[in-house]
């Protein structure tokens, strides 16, 4: 049994999908983010980083995002959502999902928290460079399409598209969103078709984006 501590909408919303996906036993334990509710003294004691996912396994909290979408396939490997060890596969999925973590959850950090990034005087400057580093992450994944792939990787798919698909999910309110890129547009299409998005979606009471 998995415990994951989630807030609809966030991270935390691959993990949870990728859960469904996998049909094993988990509990849900919401955190009330517009409350504060991560940076409470009793969900730090969980992760002291005060934020979501945190998945429990065994009694012991495990938490970043990438990680546990990592983590999960390994531990259930007959779902074949990660490629062997060992494989020129498994590189590009390294690869792919440090991309997404390094390079594109900062940006959506800075697009969303631009105070942060640069102070409360420059939060115009720091949109806008965010912007460009999303959408230059699109154009890069949009191109990968082109040689006929079904999924971020290839044929399969894997723990990379669960990562991907939500933080194309993030962008739906941006100026210029990953639905905006021809290829991209395509593959969400063909994830929105999937029962565990979808169910993800219904779990978490989230209506848009889901129907296009």
């Amino acid at each position: 049994m998995y415990t994951l501590y989630y807030a609809p909408s966030t991270a935390s919303m691959a993990v949870h999908w990728l859960l469904i996906e996998l049909g094993v036993p988990f509990e849900l334990v919401p955190v009330d983010i517009g409350a504060k509710a991560h940076k409470s003294p009793e969900f730090l004691r969980i992760n002291p980083n005060g934020h979501v996912p945190v998945l429990v396994i065994d009694g012991v909290p495990y938490t970043e995002c990438a990680a546990l979408l990592m983590l999960l396939p390994e531990r259930h490997p007959t779902a074949n959502l990660s490629p062997a060890v060992g494989t020129a596969e498994r590189s590009a999925y390294l690869q792919t999902m440090f991309y997404l973590a390094n390079t594109l959850q900062p940006a959506y950090r800075s697009w969303f928290y631009p105070e942060e990034a640069a102070g409360i005087d420059n939060v115009d400057a720091a949109k806008l460079v965010a912007r460009a580093k999303i959408e230059q992450v699109w154009t890069r994944l949009d191109s990968k399409f082109e040689d006929g792939r079904v999924f971020i990787l290839g044929q399969n798919l894997t723990a990379a598209d669960f990562l991907a698909t939500i933080l194309m999910r993030w962008s739906r309110n941006m100026p210029k969103p990953a639905t905006e890129f021809p290829n991209l547009a395509r593959y969400v299409d063909r994830m929105r078709k999937l029962p565990s998005l979808r169910e993800v979606h219904a779990r978490e009471n989230l209506t848009d984006w889901i129907c296009g």
